[in-house]
């Protein structure tokens, strides 16, 4: 069973690998790196409703930049994860080996995982010099963060699949972001103008409404079976949508 579990699993880690590679070999990664960085750390720290502003220990200001900076990032770095391999024919090569749709897939979206941890993790030190101002709550820093990573995967789902569907970067990255505002923001307003069954189903789809929740120290159930439908959603789509383009 064990030798089954690494046989399934190593493919995908060996695609995640060379993935990541790519993008540090690419400069992608460091844009994203220091674009990321740049924006949270001049939110949090210096314009607007930052760190002072808020007059307590706490990442709530980080929290926010950092909701949105990844929003607007993630379907830039997703854009060519299989938008390029489909325009290069590179697909059709890696196919050749003893690997699936859905470890290629599976493969893509842990190396964007990957890098967004790594940008998350270099934002540590903002967690220790907030917790030096005064007396933070950890537990709900450490829910922000985790909360970062739920809604950043549900984007890398749907950057995938937006990905799949075209083989021009550019338009893949159009789509991902139209269908990420949809959940972003338009989910939101629908929910909130009109009532009844409609309205309340709308605010179910909405991703403020469950990334605050966790954001605020408290981890529902039902949001992480949010944030884990959403990613399937979109890498399984992506793996269809590959499988038929591949056919």
């Amino acid at each position: 069973m064990i030798k089954k579990i690494i046989k399934t699993t190593s493919p995908t880690l060996t695609i995640a690998c060379r993935e990541l590679r790519s993008h540090f070999d690419s400069l992608s990664a460091y844009i994203l790196l220091v674009l990321f960085l740049g924006f949270s750390g001049i939110f949090t720290w210096i314009y607007g409703s930052d760190v002072f502003f808020y007059g307590q220990a706490s990442l709530q200001a980080f929290f926010s930049t950092a909701y949105v900076t990844l929003f607007l990032l993630i379907p830039a770095l997703t854009m060519r994860t299989i938008a390029d391999e489909m325009r290069g024919g590179t697909i059709e090569m890696l196919l050749t080996k003893p690997v699936t749709h859905w470890q290629i897939v599976a493969g893509k979206y842990l190396s964007v995982m990957l890098l967004i941890t790594i940008a998350l993790a270099l934002t540590l030190p903002y967690y220790a010099t907030v917790a030096c101002l005064g007396n933070i709550d950890h537990g709900a820093v450490l829910c922000g963060y985790f909360g970062l990573l739920l809604m950043s995967s549900a984007y890398a789902g749907i950057g995938l699949f937006a990905s799949s569907i075209s083989g021009n970067p550019i338009v893949s990255f159009l789509i991902s972001l139209a269908i990420g505002l949809l959940f972003h923001i338009g989910f939101g307003i629908v929910g909130h103008q009109f009532g009844g069954i409609g309205g309340q189903v709308a605010i179910c789809f909405d991703m403020n409404s469950h990334f605050d929740s966790i954001a605020r120290g408290v981890i529902d159930s039902k949001d992480i079976v949010y944030f884990a439908s959403v990613t399937f959603a979109g890498l399984f789509a992506a793996e269809k949508t590959l499988e038929s383009k591949t056919a």
